[in-house]
C-alpha cells in the first residue's frame, strides 16, 4: 500500500491493524497529533527544569516512587528502566504482531498524554516504514502496570539496542537503523517509561486474533449449511419467525444466512416430506451458537477499538496552556482489565464454535448418527479408515481449545513489592484466544471436508448453488477421498480454502 496510514490517537480501526500488520503499510502523525505530542512534551521539559517531583521523570518505580533523581541523572534513569524491564522470555511474536504492536504503541502516543518528543514517535513510525522489526518474546508481562517486559524489547530497539528483524535476516537494531539513515535514540526524561506503560502487546495479539474469528463467521455458517444438508438436515428451524421471537441480533443473522444457503437445493427437497420433525442440536441449533459467538465478537470489536485510541500511560500528562503549563497526574490506564475480559470471553466464544463444528464432523462419520452415509465416509471400510483419525484430530483441537479457555482475567499475582496487587494476565489471555482463534481454523477445515465428502456420497443429488460453489472451490484442491491418502496435506489444503479461497463466496452472507 502506498498510501501511508494518519495516526490521529482516535481513529485507527482493526482494518488498519490489519493492512499494518500483514500488508505493510506504513503510518505517519497527523498535524494534530505532532501538535499535542509538542504541547505534552513542554510540560514534561518544564517540570524538569523547575525541579519538581514527579513520577516516572523525577523519581524510580514502583517500589521506588519514593526515591528522587537528579537531573543529571534522567537519561540513565530512563535507559536503565528500559534495560531492566527487557525480561521478556519465550518464543519471539512474529513480524506481523510486532508490526502491530509498534502502531499501537505509535497511536496511543499520538494522543498526546505522554510526554515524549516527537521525533522519537516519529523513529519508530520510520522503523515500522522500513520493516525493523525488533525481536520481542510472547511472555513476560501481567497486563498491569502495561505490557512492561515485551515493549521494553521494542524499546531497546529504538535505542538501538538488542537484535531485529530486517530484510529477512536477524540483525542488530543498530545495523538496521545505520542501513536505512536512522540514529537511535537516546531517551529523555519520561521517555522510556512513556514507550513501555501500556497495554498494546495484549490488544495486538488479541486485536488480530479478533480479526481472523471475524473472518471465519461467514464461513462457520457456509460450512455449517453444507454439513446440515449433506446429512439430509431440515431448514424448518431457521424460520425467520423463530429468531425473530427471541431477537438476539448475531442468531437472526445466522439464521438468515442458513435460510438463504438452504434455499433451492434439490438434495433438500428430496426429503423434505420424509416425516423427521427435528434435527439434533449440532444442526438445529446452529444459529443459537454461532449468533452468540457473533454476538460476542461485536462486543470485543467495540471494546478493542476504543482500546486502539486510548492513553494507555502513566503518569498522564494534560497540557493546559502554550510555555509547558499543566499537569502530571498518576492513574491507571495501563491496566489491562477491559481488552483481558473480552479475550478471554472470546477464548470460550471460539471454542463453543468449534465445539459445535466437531460434533457436526462427528454426525457426518458416524454411521449410527448419519443415516445411509458409509462410516467414516469411506467405501469399502476396512481397508480403508477414511475421516476415522481426520474426525479424531478436530476432537483433539476442541479438547485443546476446552483446556485453554480458563479465564486469564480471573488470576491475579501482586508484583513490584505489592505496590501492583491487581493485573489483569492480559497478555495470556490474549495469547490463549490466538490459539483457539489457530485451532478453530483447522476444526472447521476438518468440517468442510467431511461435509464436502458426503455430498459426493449423495450424488446424482446437488445442493443449492452456493453450497454447490463451496463444493467446487475445495475440489478445485482437494479431491475426493475414493481410498486412504496422506490426511494432513487435506486439512491444510481444506484450511488454506477456507481463510483465502471463499472471500467472494461469503460476500453475499450477512
Amino acid at each position: 500500500m502506498s498510501e501511508p496510514l494518519v495516526l490521529t490517537g482516535s481513529s485507527l480501526t482493526l482494518e488498519n491493524l490489519v493492512d499494518v500488520a500483514f500488508r505493510g503499510r506504513s503510518a505517519v502523525l497527523s498535524e494534530d497529533a505532532g501538535r499535542r505530542i509538542d504541547a505534552s512534551r513542554a510540560v514534561i521539559d518544564r517540570a524538569v527544569r523547575e525541579d519538581r517531583v514527579v513520577y516516572g521523570v523525577t523519581t524510580g518505580f514502583g517500589k521506588f516512587s519514593d526515591v528522587v533523581i537528579p537531573r543529571d541523572k534522567l537519561q540513565l534513569l530512563q535507559r536503565n528502566l528500559v534495560e531492566s524491564h527487557a525480561a521478556g522470555v519465550g518464543e519471539l511474536l512474529p513480524s506481523e504482531t510486532v508490526r502491530a504492536l509498534m502502531l499501537l504503541r505509535a497511536n496511543c502516543l499520538s494522543c498526546g498524554f505522554s510526554g515524549v518528543r516527537r521525533e522519537t514517535v516519529e523513529l519508530l513510525l520510520a522503523m515500522l516504514a522500513a520493516g525493523i522489526h525488533p525481536h520481542v518474546p510472547c511472555q513476560g508481562s501481567v497486563g498491569a502496570s502495561g505490557d512492561l517486559a515485551p515493549l521494553a524489547h521494542l524499546a531497546r530497539a529504538v535505542m538501538g539496542e538488542g537484535n531485529v528483524e530486517f530484510r529477512g535476516k536477524t540483525v542488530s537494531a543498530k545495523e538496521a537503523l545505520g542501513a536505512v539513515g536512522l540514529v537511535p535514540a537516546v531517551f529523555e526524561a519520561k521517555e522510556g517509561l512513556a514507550l513501555i506503560n501500556g497495554t498494546q502487546l495484549t490488544t495486538s495479539v488479541g486485536g488480530l486474533a479478533l480479526a481472523r474469528l471475524l473472518s471465519l463467521l461467514k464461513a462457520a455458517d457456509l460450512i455449517a449449511a453444507l454439513t446440515i444438508d449433506a446429512l439430509k438436515g431440515t431448514d424448518v428451524a431457521f424460520d425467520a419467525r423463530i429468531h425473530a421471537a427471541r431477537p438476539h441480533p448475531g442468531q437472526a443473522l445466522s439464521a438468515a444466512n442458513l435460510r438463504w444457503l438452504l434455499a433451492d437445493s434439490p438434495l433438500r427437497e428430496s426429503h423434505r416430506d420424509c416425516g423427521i420433525v427435528q434435527d439434533a442440536y449440532a444442526l438445529r441449533c446452529a444459529p443459537q451458537v454461532h449468533g452468540t459467538v457473533r454476538d460476542a465478537a461485536a462486543h470485543a470489536l467495540r471494546v478493542v477499538t476504543t482500546e486502539m485510541n486510548s492513553a494507555t500511560d502513566n503518569p498522564m500528562v494534560f497540557a493546559t496552556g502554550p510555555d509547558g503549563e499543566g499537569e502530571l497526574i498518576s492513574g491507571g490506564n495501563f491496566h489491562a482489565a477491559p481488552v483481558a475480559l473480552v479475550f478471554d470471553m472470546l477464548t470460550a466464544a471460539a471454542t463453543d464454535l468449534a465445539s459445535i463444528s466437531e460434533r457436526r464432523t462427528e454426525r457426518l462419520v458416524n454411521p449410527t448418527l448419519s443415516g445411509d452415509l458409509p462410516a467414516f465416509l469411506v467405501e469399502q471400510g476396512g481397508l480403508n479408515s477414511g475421516f476415522m483419525m481426520i474426525h479424531v484430530t478436530a476432537a483433539a483441537l476442541v479438547s485443546e481449545c476446552k483446556a485453554n479457555s480458563f479465564p486469564a482475567s480471573v488470576d491475579s499475582i501482586p508484583t513490584s513489592a505489592g505496590k501492583e496487587d491487581h493485573v489483569s494476565m492480559g497478555p495470556i489471555a490474549a495469547r490463549k484466544f490466538a490459539r483457539n482463534v489457530a485451532n478453530l481454523e483447522n476444526v472447521l477445515a476438518i468440517e468442510l471436508l467431511a461435509a464436502a465428502q458426503a455430498l459426493d456420497l449423495r450424488r446424482p443429488l446437488r445442493s443449492s448453488p452456493p453450497l454447490e460453489a463451496l463444493h467446487a472451490r475445495l475440489r478445485a484442491r482437494v479431491a475426493s477421498w475414493d481410498a486412504d491418502r496422506y490426511a494432513a496435506i487435506d486439512i491444510d489444503a481444506a484450511r488454506d480454502v477456507l481463510v483465502t479461497g471463499i472471500d467472494d463466496l461469503l460476500a453475499g452472507l450477512e
